[in-house]
């Protein structure tokens, strides 16, 4: 690494809404123009990184700074739009601290999307998605992903399999055994299907064993948290499937 790009790779790093192309000026909000002046204490002509989801990741300029907005214009592309590997994670909620830690990770880890579905043991109906959603941001942001992923609005078990789509396996990490995952043929297209603290019932584990798209799994012989299974199933399919797709 050169020494230019190891400074880089240690200036403050922002998610935004705004497009990115060489030339574009983007606005931070409060928040985000606090940190950077306030807290990081930039000032005019220092570097920033920014990403939207879209654009890849910018380096940008510091433009100017005020008490409530910081201006920045984007130079160069330096990074490009990272290929995502097409994995959901499916996960009941849990309560708070476990479940942001939890989204956390699985950002780190490369997810595309994370659905939370309610189940009949759940402990968290409703789940603050503001919050998670934040979360997210900020583990893309300290990751160095160019892509947060998709948060959609919680659904019950029931409608996700009813509605499951085709071409997509649901690899469903089952208590009661499975193939071990690192041996389950379950390319992408795919998503893992994650129980809540309590596990899922008798009658949701049939209804998901059912299901034609369903793949159970192995996580080995010890008993997971909830958020533990989770992770460690993201990271062998990753480690199997994910290979080479970050850019």
């Amino acid at each position: 690494m050169s020494e230019f790009d190891r400074s880089l790779s240690t200036t403050p790093r922002l998610h935004v809404l705004g497009a990115l192309r060489a030339g574009a000026l983007i606005t931070l909000d409060q928040p985000q123009s606090h940190y950077l002046g306030s807290v990081m204490r930039r000032q005019t002509g220092d570097t920033v990184r920014l990403f939207n989801g879209r654009d890849g990741e910018w380096a940008a300029r510091v433009a100017s700074v005020a008490k409530k907005a910081v201006t920045l214009v984007a130079e160069w592309q330096s990074a490009h739009q990272e290929q995502v590997p097409d994995l959901w994670l499916c996960a009941a909620p849990l309560k708070k601290g476990r479940i942001d830690w939890l989204v956390e990770k699985a950002c780190e880890l490369g997810v595309a999307r994370l659905q939370l579905v309610t189940t009949q043991r759940t402990v968290v109906d409703k789940p603050n998605l503001d919050r998670l959603g934040a979360h997210l941001v900020e583990a893309a942001e300290q990751s160095g992903r160019t892509a947060v992923p998709e948060l959609p609005a919680p659904l019950p078990l029931e409608q996700l399999l009813k509605n499951w789509p085709g071409g997509r396996s649901l690899i469903f990490a089952d208590e009661s055994g499975g193939t071990p995952l690192a041996e389950a043929k379950a390319p992408a297209p795919a998503a893992i299907l994650i129980g809540p603290e309590g596990g899922f019932t008798v009658q949701e584990r049939e209804a998901i064993r059912a299901h034609p798209a369903a793949v159970p799994i192995s996580l080995g012989p010890r008993i997971l948290r909830a958020d533990t299974a989770a992770l460690a199933a993201i990271a062998v399919w990753q480690a199997i499937n994910g290979q080479g797709c970050r850019r």
